[in-house]
């Protein structure tokens, strides 16, 4: 949700973890629906007190997209790249094909630069008011075209998802000692690099990486674990921003330049979900590793320190989606479910375009593989 709100200031202490109570773990909360043709999803059958996650990408795309756009309706009605691309994830998942176009058609239109990236901000009077992309909606917007052209036997989007990934690579790349990383966008190239660590998707390098056949998505996969395990060694909870160094080191940084401090929050929370559907195991830890920082409080505030101490009463449903990642990947699948009951509540009582999003999208990565995933399944050592 920030953009370009990074200032530098110097590396915090971690804080020392204290683990939570095991939990039993059943299967975690159900999915019942697959696009036409792809191939059908893990699930179980979804409480009758919560919505599936099938019911929250409905909700989703019946509230906030009008002819393609998808409306911020909470943030004044503008629409920026990345809630286009959770609009395509959302509507391929769903099936529907015809919300699928027409949310592709209006992004290619309003949104695609001539660097095949996509600008981040429109508003309604205006245009585009921000020509910078953000690879994190370029990434979701790129892997959603490829599974769409696959399973759809749609060449148009097949190419459109590959030409934005080549421009992800070449433009939002960069290599480092630790490897190769995804910047936050062109704008973010000079070392300090600016990083959030929540934009790298595992899942998406590798459908990318078959799509395209370019070793530079497995290098990038690589280069993102070894930053967010860097980043998690030394803090309990990953940093909204953080700094990335030529020699690989890493400093979490402050959320924005007008509040100095230093939160996992809106940004933040999505790096669990990302990492819990990984198909590698490490990345997967990664993702649980937080879980016992997270158990500390029953109820989740929208914006916590790094110790997991809320700094705000304000909440979203994100926060319990995020935090249901990370208990599923630590095992404790029961948690998971309850906080993914959780999230649909809080979506329900307190709506909002970025947590309803990320409802119906965290729903649905840990509990299909609809999206190529693999929250649902074993994975892999590697």
């Amino acid at each position: 949700m920030h953009r370009r709100t990074w200032i530098p200031v110097a590396a915090i202490a971690a804080v020392a973890v204290t683990a939570g109570a095991a939990l039993v773990a059943v299967h975690p909360w159900s999915d019942e629906s697959t696009p036409q043709a792809a191939s059908t999803p893990t699930s179980t059958t979804a409480p009758d007190t919560t919505r599936s996650a099938a019911q929250l990408r409905t909700a989703f795309l019946d509230r906030y997209v009008e002819d393609g756009r998808v409306v911020r309706k909470d943030q004044g009605g503008d629409t920026v790249s990345e809630g286009q691309a959770y609009g395509l994830l959302i509507a391929y998942a769903a099936g529907d094909r015809s919300t699928f176009d027409d949310v592709w058609r209006w992004t290619d239109r309003h949104l695609l630069t001539d660097d095949d990236l996509l600008a981040w901000r429109w508003t309604p009077k205006g245009g585009v008011a921000d020509e910078q992309s953000a690879s994190d909606a370029d990434l979701d917007a790129a892997r959603a075209l490829v599974l769409a052209g696959k399973t759809w036997d749609e060449p148009r989007y097949t190419a459109a998802g590959k030409r934005i990934a080549a421009a992800i690579l070449d433009h939002e790349t960069v290599e480092t000692d630790a490897g190769r990383i995804l910047l936050a966008g062109p704008w973010a190239d000079q070392e300090p690099y600016r990083y959030d660590a929540s934009y790298a998707s595992p899942a998406a390098y590798r459908i990318l990486a078959r799509a395209t056949g370019d070793d530079r998505w497995s290098e990038l996969e690589a280069g993102s674990r070894t930053v967010t395990a860097s980043l998690l060694d030394a803090t309990d909870l990953p940093s909204d921003w953080s700094q990335v160094h030529a020699d690989g080191s890493v400093d979490p940084m402050p959320t924005s330049a007008d509040d100095g401090r230093v939160l996992y929050g809106y940004d933040a929370m999505r790096l669990p979900l990302r990492y819990a559907e990984a198909c590698s195991s490490a990345d997967r830890r990664l993702a649980g590793s937080i879980a016992p920082t997270l158990r500390r409080s029953t109820q989740l505030a929208a914006q916590l320190d790094l110790g997991g101490t809320a700094v705000t009463g304000d909440t979203n449903a994100l926060a319990y989606a995020a935090r249901a990642a990370a208990e599923q990947a630590a095992g404790s699948d029961s948690a998971a479910r309850a906080d993914l009951e959780r999230a649909d509540r809080t979506a329900a009582t307190t709506p909002t375009y970025y947590g309803d999003a990320w409802a119906a999208l965290g729903a649905t990565m840990l509990t299909s593989d609809v999206l190529g995933g693999c929250a649902t399944s074993a994975g892999s050592d590697s």
